[in-house]
């Protein structure tokens, strides 16, 4: 039965849980794969891991998202789901799921962007070849994003009362310092893409402009042609046997009828039924028949 119970708790957990579900299931596939099959755990994902060759991702785009659900470190997926975990609930305060999911998915495909760019146009990687992997820019995103729209929020962090925004804005300062020494400069820059693509969408939608309102069409787009069509009951029609109604006579031969009905019965009235001719008698008794 622990397996139903799992399986149900899943279904209805929220998209934030579902995140951290889904990013750890995956690392534990690659970790337990890549060993099992006795393969290094960036061989094993290859088809998954965002690389810097323009003519791979070509044939790979998946790997522009595909690459934020991969961690090969322990403390690479605590942290990045710590994170994720602490602003996401901030999101979930004041958006729908829909729209945190939205976060993550197009901050990890910005941050993706920014990572190629900087590989194939900056020189100072031109010797170099660069993979990405982790969650860093998708949660970039959405910090920077809800640190942007509501900044004054406070945070109780030991003993301290801080903003959201100085938290942000020490950690996006933090990686931009440590880019030139640091030996993951091209992950670095992931961060980056994500939080200016998190920066904007805050600005924007606090103008009343989505920036992300297209994106979330098409994942509805993508759920509804998975989505089994219900069928619509069928409908039986029944056939009537009764026989059709004879149409009544036309108003002015019942008219004409009933006068010569009425002129028979004003002779009765004065000289008898035994002065009525015969045609008279057999009209007046059809005529009583049809009543």
């Amino acid at each position: 039965m622990a397996a139903p119970n799992l399986a149900y708790q899943y279904k209805t957990a929220n998209i934030l849980v579902k995140l951290i579900v889904i990013n750890v299931a995956v690392f534990l596939v690659v970790r337990l794969g890549a060993f099992f099959l006795d393969v290094s755990q960036q061989y094993f994902s290859r088809w998954f891991i965002l690389y810097d060759n323009l003519n791979l991702i070509l044939v790979r785009p998946w790997t522009l998202i595909t690459y934020g659900f991969l961690h090969f470190g322990f403390l690479h997926i605590l942290f990045n789901m710590l994170w994720l975990y602490w602003f996401g609930q901030f999101v979930l305060n004041l958006f729908s799921g829909k729209r945190l999911l939205t976060l993550y998915l197009l901050g990890a495909l910005f941050g993706g962007i920014l990572f190629v760019i900087t590989y194939n146009f900056f020189p100072v990687f031109a010797e170099k070849y660069g993979s990405l992997i982790g969650a860093s820019g998708a949660v970039t995103a959405i910090m920077i994003f809800i640190a942007t729209y509501t900044p004054n929020t406070e945070v109780r962090l030991f003993t301290f009362t801080i903003k959201l925004w100085h938290i942000a804005l020490f950690i996006f300062l933090f990686d931009l310092i440590r880019m030139p020494t640091s030996g993951n400069a091209g992950g670095l820059m992931a961060h980056v893409g994500g939080g200016i693509f998190g920066f904007i969408y805050a600005t924007q939608l606090a103008k009343g402009n989505d920036i992300g309102k297209w994106f979330e069409n098409f994942m509805d787009w993508i759920a509804n042609i998975f989505k089994p069509r219900t069928k619509k009951p069928f409908k039986k029609v029944h056939r009537t046997t009764q026989p059709t109604p004879q149409r009544s006579k036309p108003k002015e031969a019942k008219s004409e009828n009933q006068k010569k009905v009425d002129g028979i019965l004003d002779k009765i009235g004065k000289s008898g039924y035994e002065s009525l001719t015969k045609e008279e008698k057999d009209f007046l008794f059809k005529a009583g028949k049809e009543d």
